[in-house]
């Protein structure tokens, strides 16, 4: 089974199948013809054949290409996972911050989510120490610790070498 069967990803599949070639040989296979009566050159029935195989969708047995059954079952299944609500669906699998809301109060939330991963209420950090842990909610952390305080859910000394949160009055 390939990496990309087990990850039910559906991308080099629609690849495979955009490729005019790969789709013509994709057909044969599935309907039991010969590979060779699709007309493509030994080069152009390489690739195809080679595209094939990395999505999955075909495998070589006893010298012939046949079908991989399921193939599209697990892809639509793997579709079919709940997706993440309200601020964590703006974090990618990693846990990064993949786009920011452009609705203030979403972005907010998204806000308020990564403090209170990285921050406890009472705590006060150097500015190094909150960059270390900014830095698993992407790259730029400086931005993301100047939207906190500007979005007033960290504050810093007037040095600007410590950070807390700012007491949320719903609490």
């Amino acid at each position: 089974m390939t990496e990309h069967l087990e990850q039910a990803d559906w991308r080099p599949i629609l690849a495979a199948l955009a490729n005019p070639h790969a789709r013509r040989l994709f057909a044969a296979i599935v309907l039991d013809e010969s590979p060779g009566s699709i007309g493509l050159s030994p080069s152009k029935q390489r690739q195809a054949t080679a595209m094939l195989v990395r999505a999955g969708l075909v495998r070589e047995v006893e010298g012939q290409l046949v079908e991989q059954p399921g193939v599209f079952g697990r892809v639509l299944v793997a579709a079919a996972e709940p997706r993440a609500t309200g601020p964590e669906r703006f974090l990618d699998e990693r846990g990064e911050i993949d786009r920011y809301p452009y609705d203030a109060t979403e972005r907010r939330a998204l806000l308020r989510l990564v403090a209170d991963r990285v921050l406890a209420v009472d705590e006060v950090l150097s500015e190094a120490e909150l960059n270390e842990r900014l830095a698993t909610f992407g790259p730029d952390t400086a931005a993301l610790r100047r939207a906190m305080v500007d979005e007033e859910i960290l504050e810093r000394t007037r040095s600007g070498s410590e950070y807390a949160r700012v007491a949320d009055p719903a609490q």
